[in-house]
């Protein structure tokens, strides 16, 4: 395992961090998942309030393990070096008032059994609204600092969903430490957002890059010939792991084993290879032979039926590029369903107004990829998965 300096923070973070929001089954699963994640030299452990169970869970194993206090960390007592070094953050959604966000503050600190937290992210900075919040003066950001003045909370960042222009405008705050961000090989959105953050010294937190960057724990016979002789997951992690401003990479694994696999490279954070870099333009040039490929401009919005376009046509182009069918269905069902975590409405709402058309460099017909999309991805919506606990 390597470790990297967590930005502002000063925390000295595993390249890999385990997010607890799939080890909800039961205490003793995410005791074995935890220890685990010990032994591999995980360092960072990253739980939410709205995770079911988990801060319940997680706060028993800090005291189940024996894990002692020193110097502001906690120390699972068998490891050396940086692995010795436990670091907490949990997320709490962003709150229109400062007393509301305090009592929220103060539920973590009683779940986990802590009298301070590591690091807290506002979990869900989402809309405009939400950075409204955060900006008003007297908003719950007033709750957060006055915690961190108490030494409840020693570092604070945010998690965002939102859109890449939301992203930039929260970080121009200058109010967090930290960013927790989706960015990845099949999804380079955000990468001025990474870049911004970097130039301001921040920690850059990747969430569910195998999950969220593809369903990569179970890639498709077509992107495993494509990636050949390496494996998409890694190959994606290495994507990440080779530019020093990210940090940590998150692995929501569901018991021990999971870990195993995507931590087999732990310790490979150097520039991309040759034949690295040779697999990730071959994936690259196989997007380009699509013939309706969208490139992700978002020229199109807005939309007037509040259609999320480039997204739809994002899943699109992975699933002819790549077979990435399942993944595909399984972010698509996703629209209506997750409110501002995942925004906008489904293709076949498209009523072929145009208005979206003349605003297209490629001169796609957007309206016809739309509804191709619906019938290629449509699928029964299901619940979060800490909804369903």
């Amino acid at each position: 395992m390597r470790y990297r300096r967590f930005g502002q923070t000063n925390l000295h973070l595993s390249v890999f961090s385990l997010g607890t929001m799939r080890y909800l089954q039961s205490a003793q699963n995410a005791e074995a998942t935890l220890k685990r994640a010990f032994e591999l030299g995980i360092n960072h452990i990253e739980t939410a309030q709205g995770y079911g169970k988990s801060e319940v869970y997680l706060g028993q194993m800090v005291q189940a393990l024996g894990l002692a206090r020193e110097e502001g960390c906690y120390l699972p007592k068998p490891c050396q070096g940086e692995a010795k070094r436990l670091y907490l953050t949990t997320k709490i959604t962003p709150k229109s008032d400062a007393q509301t966000m305090a009592q929220a503050i103060d539920l973590s600190l009683e779940r986990l059994g802590l009298e301070t937290i590591d690091c807290l992210a506002i979990h869900g900075l989402n809309t405009p609204e939400h950075l409204e919040w955060i900006k008003d003066p007297q908003g719950c950001m007033q709750a957060v600092q006055a915690a961190k003045a108490a030494n409840q909370i020693r570092h604070v960042g945010f998690s965002t969903h939102g859109s890449l222009a939301l992203i930039l405008a929260a970080l121009e705050t200058d109010l967090f430490e930290f960013v927790n961000l989706h960015y990845n090989f099949f999804f380079q959105r955000n990468a001025p957002a990474v870049e911004l953050a970097s130039r301001k010294g921040m920690g850059i937190f990747i969430i569910s890059p195998a999950d969220k960057g593809g369903l990569l724990y179970t890639p498709p016979e077509r992107l495993k010939e494509l990636c050949q002789p390496l494996d998409p997951l890694h190959l994606n992690a290495r994507f990440l792991l080779s530019q020093p401003s990210v940090t940590t990479l998150s692995v929501g694994a569901a018991k021990p084993e999971e870990l195993d696999w995507p931590l087999a490279i732990a310790d490979q954070i150097h520039p991309l290879t040759e034949q690295e870099q040779q697999i990730l333009d071959r994936l690259q040039a196989q997007a380009q032979t699509l013939p309706d490929l969208c490139q992700q401009c978002h020229a199109c919005l807005p939309c007037p039926e509040d259609i999320n376009i480039p997204e739809i046509l994002r899943l699109r182009n992975l699933t002819l590029a790549y077979d990435m069918e399942d993944f595909g269905r399984y972010r698509y069902r996703m629209f209506e369903n997750a409110g501002h975590w995942f925004p906008g409405r489904r293709g076949n709402r498209c009523t072929d107004c145009g208005d979206c058309l003349p605003r297209c460099p490629e001169q796609l017909a957007i309206p016809q990829l739309l509804q191709d999309t619906h019938t290629r991805l449509q699928g029964q919506p299901r619940p979060r998965l800490w909804e369903s606990i």
